[in-house]
Parts: structure tokens; sequence; C-alpha cells
């Protein structure tokens, strides 16, 4: 039986396209083992998914000054001993990587026992563990044409992201009686990332009477960011998160407004979803979420407004103008040769494996 090493975490974005590529790895018959962090989001994600899990210690390489600088190379060092012992005990055919500080200390220990690694790279431009990582592997997937100019020759595939295939399954009629919705009116979902967005979260309350006039709102707000005093109102439904129903959301759901995360981005592409990105600012992020958002733009998958462009009136007038012209978007979605991800993924897989 072939053998893959999974790895990556630290945040769900880096575990949740791992999770997509299993049934299909189960499928071509491979054994499934993951490496991640001790306690990190990733170890209960894989844990629930009934895949061996082993933890290592890990670090995290900070732009800023923190006293966690001076010991956080230790844990690294000794991530990458551990990582280098399991490897000798778990002799994989292959590593996929999705990245995250975790799965640096895994991929080097991979290059000293000579296993190839295959790396996915969510953002336009890679992050600095997948900067440190890409010397050591085989191959490096991308979300965004303009990647391939970022990363070296001969090592860059653009395949997209991988996308859970449960995603494709929703019912637009369980997501109505969930809602306490009717079908005789547009849906919009507003997304604001797995801990929400205080900034997306005011500016659509801001205008919830006049999008309630064209609309039905479903508001995935965040954990603790539930405005009880909307509690009740007609038409607009409110959750910190959701999790087995969001296939059904997504079903039910016309339009979409979300942050601009690679992974948030890449499910609306396969799902066909016109979107309204708001991008994180560079105040808060080293700026990945605008560039993702600027290509998804020039690729006429969607429309952008940065924070400093949410006036209530330019909101109100982009959401409107992305359904009547919803059916522009899906059409230059239904074009872009990134919705084979899973396939692309591991075929690519398939044959680093057996060389």
């Amino acid at each position: 039986m072939k053998r893959i090493v999974l790895t990556g975490g630290g945040t769900a974005g880096h575990v949740t396209p791992n999770i997509a590529l299993l049934p299909r790895l189960k499928e071509l018959g491979y054994d499934i083992q993951y490496i991640g962090s001790y306690d990190g989001i990733e170890r209960k994600l894989i844990e629930e998914m009934h895949v061996p899990y082993y933890g290592i210690s890990s670090g995290k390489l900070r732009r800023y000054f923190d006293l966690k600088n001076f010991t956080d190379p230790f844990k690294v060092i000794k991530g990458c001993a551990q990582a280098y012992r399991l490897l000798k005990k778990l002799k994989p055919d292959v590593i996929f990587s999705k990245g995250g500080f975790v799965a640096v200390p895994v991929v080097l220990a991979a290059k000293r026992r000579h296993i190839p690694v295959i790396i996915h790279e969510s953002d336009m431009t890679p992050g600095l563990a997948n900067r440190l990582a890409i010397p050591s592997a085989t191959k490096v997937c991308c979300n965004f044409p303009e990647t391939l100019k970022a990363l070296p020759e001969g090592k860059a595939v653009l395949t997209g992201s991988p996308i859970r295939a449960e995603l494709h399954a929703g019912d637009k009629a369980s997501a109505l009686r969930f809602c306490g919705f009717t079908d005789d009116k547009p849906t919009l979902m507003v997304i604001g990332g797995s801990l929400g967005s205080a900034n997306v979260n005011a500016a659509i309350r801001g205008i919830l009477p006049d999008l309630l006039k064209n609309f039905q709102v479903i508001h995935l707000c965040g954990k603790g960011k539930l405005d009880e005093s909307l509690k009740d109102t007609p038409g607009y439904v409110q959750f910190e998160y959701i999790k087995s129903e969001l296939a059904d959301l997504f079903a039910l759901s016309d339009v979409v407004v979300s942050r601009a995360g690679a992974n948030a981005i890449c499910e609306l592409l396969d799902l066909r979803k016109p979107a309204l990105l708001i991008p994180l600012g560079s105040n808060a992020s080293r700026g990945d979420q605008i560039l993702n958002a600027e290509s998804f733009r020039s690729q006429g998958f969607c429309e952008v407004l940065t924070e400093q462009e949410l006036t209530p009136q330019l909101l109100l007038e982009t959401i409107l103008k992305l359904y009547t012209c919803k059916d522009r978007y899906i059409h230059a979605m239904e074009k872009s040769k990134l919705s084979n991800a899973i396939v692309s993924i591991t075929n690519l897989i398939e044959e680093v494996a057996h060389k």
C-alpha cells in the first residue's frame, strides 16, 4: 500500500484542503497519516476524520518583536528532530503540505530523508512558512496565475484549491426550512471568516433594512458577534458559526459577501457563487487578501470593496449590481480552469509518488 503523510496547521485554512483530499486519496489506495502540532486546530479536525495523527513541536517566525522569538527557534529545531524520527518510522512515499509553521519541520526533515514533497500555496504570494519550505519541495501547487511568477521554474503547478465534495451536495429546501425563509425572494449570505469581522458585520447591519427590501439575509458573523436586538427580524438570520448546514446555505444563496481568504474564495469559485469580496486590510495582515481579491476581480469572478470604501450607499449599490449581473460572474467562473483541483493535485501526488 502506498503511504502519504499530510501536514499543515495553525488555522482551519491550512487543514480543510487536506481534508478535502481524503476521499480521493482513499480511493487511490493510500494509507494516510497526519503530522501537525501538539494542540493546534488541526488535531481536532483530523482526529474527527479518524486519520492517525502525530503531534510535534512547532514555533512561529514573527515579523515583529516578541519575547517568543527567542524561544521558538528551539521549538522548530525540536520539531525537525521529531519529524525526522517520525518519517523514518512511517516511511511515506510522498508528503503533501498545506503550509503553516508546523509544516516547515516536516518538509525539511523530508528533504533529509529524500522523500518527495508537494506543497500547496493558497495565497497569491507565498507566506513565510512556505517560502522556507519551497526550496525543499518537489512541486508547488497554487491558486492564482500570478503566483507562477513568484515560484521556482519547473516546480510551480496551477491547480486551484481542493474543495470538500460535500459542499456540492447542499439542499436548498433544507436551507429554507432551517432559516425559516420563503422561496419567493433571493438570498444573500454574508461570511466574515472563521472569527467573524466586526467591520463587515457593522456595515451589513447598517444597511439591513434596505437589504431586506430585496433579499433574505443569512449572516455568519463569528463567535461572540451576534446582535440580540436583531434576533427576530423577518428575513434575517444570524449564526456565530455553521458546520453541517453550510452546504445547504450555499445552495440557497444567490450572492455572497465574504472576506477574501484564499480557501473561502476558491470555494465560492467552485460553487459558482457571485461575490462581493471585502479583503482584510494590510494594517491587520500581510495584505494577501487584497491581492487575492484583485486577482479574482481581474478574472471577472467578483466585485471588490476595501474597508476604507465601506460607505452604506456604495455597499448597497455594489450588492444590488452583483445580483443584477450575477449571470455574467457565473459565466466567467464556468470558464475557469481551476475547478478540478482534487483531480489535479491527486494526479500530481500519484506522479511524484511513483517516481
